[in-house]
């Protein structure tokens, strides 16, 4: 018995040093939870208390992507974009460019690092994916997902957080050759690809949905929803989703059946009911108030939260029927995340905000301006280990939120 208890220890100790060394764009789940707690429930009105910034990240819109042990974003130097690591006092532990990144419109880095298994993938706007040590940045493997697969780059450069199930590590060149694809996760060798609908990509993050008999892949491509089996690339169903310009950023929320997918411009969201083996589906509703570019949304109690991007208000809908319940102007659009019992939201115009919606509206409790960096407020806000990171443009700051 003593000799089972002892196996048991080492292997629950081996899952969670393995989760608290990878992270991704938007936590663990890709659901902009995050599960600190004790955390404060007002700031001083010159917002919390600063740890640590660092101002010369260059042009981009990468979140930070946090370890136990390191903290890790991307930037650019030039016509170059580089992944850099700190430590958590804001040491720089080191930096590595990867190529060059997408300096046109809107430039900079556009996608997070993933950290997973120890190595940092990151993808270019040019459709460059880069594998790097995360002790070192030394360069394991790289891939011209564009190149390799004949893909049609976009308006504003392609666009992925990246995604890794297994041995799969997943991205969209897009396409008629090969709409989405499956790299070998160790050397960016291919495992599959899907013609699917042979779209071009749509800038979308995908999700991993994971059902009794199988994992299903939901991405959106130029006009369509995307339900791919991620074992071997066969597109199980699509579904018509488009907009103005063909821009889908924002990660499918899944709970219990149900499948939210939701973009900008006037188009807003639309329910999907997938069948138990995640082979069809069937829409439930559509609602155009909650028309998020690319901020995503939170699911929390039934209940959905997010901002508009035509429809300039925050939103909260019923995760069941569509319903719009309420909407505010209380802070410009932008993007949402939440952890112990609060919503923060960081709106386009720098405002951080702390929201409480317990009372069925949005109680703007405490906010503060950001004091550094430049051009948009586009990456989206993370919390890690009682700390808020927040990147505008070249500077990343790190705030303390502990009670």
């Amino acid at each position: 018995m003593l000799r089972i208890l002892l196996s048991l220890t080492i292997v629950l100790s081996a899952l969670v040093s393995m989760a608290q060394n990878d992270a991704q764009w938007r936590g663990e789940n890709r659901d902009g939870k995050y599960p600190d707690t004790d955390l404060l429930k007002t700031w001083p009105a010159e917002g919390p208390k600063m740890l640590w910034h660092f101002d010369e990240l260059g042009a981009g819109h990468a979140s930070a992507a946090i370890t136990d042990k390191y903290v890790f974003t991307g930037g650019t130097e030039g016509d170059n974009g580089f992944v850099i690591a700190f430590d958590h006092s804001g040491n720089q532990v080191w930096k590595q460019v990867y190529g060059r990144e997408w300096m046109d419109t809107y430039d900079g880095v556009r996608t997070t690092p993933m950290i997973h298994d120890g190595l940092v993938y990151i993808l270019s706007g040019y459709g460059e994916v880069v594998a790097m040590k995360t002790e070192t940045g030394d360069i394991v493997w790289k891939k011209n997902i564009l190149d390799e697969f004949e893909g049609e780059n976009i308006r504003w450069g392609v666009t992925e957080n990246l995604m890794v199930e297994g041995e799969k590590l997943f991205c969209t060149p897009g396409g008629s050759q090969a709409s989405v694809v499956a790299l070998n996760k160790k050397n960016g060798e291919l495992i599959w690809k899907s013609v699917a609908k042979g779209e071009k990509s749509a800038y979308c993050s995908p999700a991993l949905i994971k059902l009794n008999n199988r994992n299903l892949l939901v991405t959106h491509t130029q006009n369509s929803i995307l339900g791919i089996d991620a074992k071997d690339g066969k597109m199980l169903w699509s579904f018509d989703h488009p907009n103005r310009y063909s821009i889908h950023p924002n990660t499918p929320i899944y709970k219990d059946g149900m499948l939210y997918c939701f973009s900008g411009y006037g188009k807003g969201g639309v329910m999907l009911e997938l069948s138990a083996d995640g082979a069809s589906i069937k829409e439930l509703w559509r609602n155009e108030d909650l028309d998020n570019q690319m901020g995503g949304a939170v699911l929390l109690d039934g209940k959905i939260y997010g901002s508009g991007h035509t429809n300039r208000e925050w939103f909260c809908l019923d995760w069941k029927t569509g319903k719009t319940l309420y909407s505010s102007k209380m802070l410009s659009r932008g993007n949402v995340i939440f952890a112990d019992g609060l919503l923060y939201c960081y709106g386009d115009s720098g405002e951080v905000a702390l929201v409480d919606v317990s009372k069925g509206s949005f109680n703007k409790v405490s906010s503060f301006r950001v004091p550094y960096g430049e051009k948009q407020h586009w990456a989206h806000i993370v919390i890690h280990n009682k700390k808020l990171y927040v990147r505008h443009g070249s500077s990343l700051m790190v705030y303390s939120i502990a009670k």
